[in-house]
């Protein structure tokens, strides 16, 4: 018996490697190519559970949260100056 788990677990191991793989994509491919970051952004958000987390997924929602914060401007908060004596 423990003869025939050895090989048929090594046989699983080999096919679990052989899935299609995604290719990943930057977040400055997805800041340059405005129809595939939105559709992937769709896509992220009609099946969350499983995408969520994807590095394609992650690189899409950056690249447009920094498009959207490129075309806002972006404000530097001035730094606070507590417990500092001002003589």
């Amino acid at each position: 018996m423990r003869a025939l788990i050895t090989p048929l677990l090594f046989v699983i191991a080999t096919l679990v490697g052989c899935g299609e793989k995604e290719v990943v994509q930057t977040v400055d491919w997805y800041k340059s190519q405005d129809t595939e970051r939105k559709a992937m952004i769709i896509k992220c958000k009609a099946n969350p559970g499983e995408l969520a987390l994807a590095p394609n997924c992650v690189n899409a929602k950056q690249a447009d949260n920094e498009k959207a914060l490129s075309r806002r401007g972006w404000l530097t908060p001035s730094t606070a100056d507590f417990g500092k004596n001002k003589d």
